[in-house]
């Protein structure tokens, strides 16, 4: 069992003064659905741990749908006492497309606050970020998975540098760990097709501390999955993420909930390995609609799903049972569907999408996306 002291580096054994990095993450849809979090958590400090998952979650990783950040450090140099008292706090500048964005800091400032302990070297260096998204914004698509997920890698780079010696796995597993101290689902975003996050027994590895690789075998069904985006609405979250996580703490099915998600990845596991797409199906779209039914019994309660939401619904149940072509749904807390589908039906389901689903979008806007294999750093 992996513990967060695990993650707090010794002594390293080199030196860096400046340099630049470039990594991009994707974003990913969780399957098996991760909402609500663990209270009272103690880490081996005897401080709260953070951002605990109180469920486990499997998530397929994207491809297209991506944070492009750019990274760049330099070695703070203390020239009088005032300078070295200004080396007390982080020192960033912060672009989004390569132009300022100051509302964007205070996220960035909370997020090294967190992770300092891990990473001592923070306030000895400033550091540019400049972010982009190959994705619109406000498409609810989670950016905040591939951003932070994205950032992470950067900052580990930096910490290899430190450390030549540390290993591929503990430098993509150290990047997940972070990852989620800055946004949940970002530790799925790090490595890997499929991502299971959370501990479970069935699931070698697994930990609710950072993602890991499925560890068997795919069925070559999966291979390739495709994920089209229909953009039912652009606009504003009606609920962060962290108001509605929150708000399982006393919901009066949450317990259920948790054990149901459990049971979920243990049936999800075995139809990735039997390539029962039947049953895929069935499981996914049920965590889809739970999501939002947990949402809609909270207290106080949100239907996060639009009118055109349940016609696209409705569109795709009419479809897969006159045809029987295997294309399904799936909801993030937001109004947009995920179709999900086999490789080989890609021509049958776009045809679909483009005759009966485009009109639902708005502005007729979706993205066609598939199974990706996690970030990836520009050379």
């Amino acid at each position: 069992m992996i513990l967060e002291i695990e993650f707090i580096p010794a002594k390293y054994s080199n030196v860096a003064t400046q340099g630049f990095f470039e990594w991009s993450a994707p974003s990913n849809i969780a399957l098996v659905k991760y909402w609500g979090k663990k209270e009272n958590q103690i880490s081996y400090n005897g401080e709260e741990s953070k951002q605990i998952p109180a469920n486990p979650s499997i998530s397929f990783t994207l491809k297209n749908c991506k944070t492009i950040t750019k990274f760049s450090y330099k070695k703070r140099v203390a020239i009088s006492e005032s300078e070295t008292k200004k080396h007390q706090d982080f020192s960033f500048d912060l672009l989004f497309e390569g132009k300022p964005r100051e509302d964007f800091k205070p996220k960035i400032q909370k997020f090294l606050e967190l992770i300092e302990i891990y990473l001592p070297f923070l306030k000895n260096f400033h550091f540019t970020i400049d972010t982009q998204n190959t994705f619109p914004h406000s498409s609810g698509i989670a950016s905040s998975a591939s951003g932070m997920a994205a950032l992470a890698m950067n900052f580990m780079s930096l910490e290899k540098l430190f450390f030549p010696e540390m290993t591929d796995d503990y430098f993509y597993r150290k990047a997940s760990f972070l990852a989620r101290l800055g946004s949940g689902s970002a530790c799925r975003s790090v490595k890997g097709s499929v991502v299971v996050w959370g501990k479970h027994d069935e699931i070698a590895n697994s930990s609710d501390l950072f993602g890991v690789e499925f560890p068997t075998q795919i069925h070559s069904n999966f291979i390739n999955y495709q994920d089209t985006i229909l953009l039912v609405d652009k606009g504003e979250k009606q609920v962060s993420s962290t108001l509605g996580h929150n708000l399982m703490h006393n919901h009066p099915f949450a317990n259920e909930r948790f054990s149901q998600a459990y049971i979920n990845l243990s049936k999800i596991k075995s139809i990735f390995e039997s390539g029962n797409l039947n049953e895929f199906i069935k499981i996914v779209e049920s965590e889809a609609l739970t999501l939002h039914s947990m949402m809609m019994t909270s207290m106080p309660y949100f239907i996060l799903m639009k009118p055109n939401t349940l016609e696209i619904i409705n569109k795709i149940w009419k479809f897969r049972s006159e045809t029987e072509i295997p294309v399904c749904f799936t909801l993030d807390a937001g109004a947009n569907v995920h179709v999900l589908y086999p490789e080989n039906d890609i021509e049958k389901v776009l045809q679909f999408i483009k005759d009966e689903l485009v009109g639902y979008c708005q502005n007729g806007q979706y993205i066609c996306d598939e199974i990706g294999f996690g970030s990836n750093q520009k050379i």
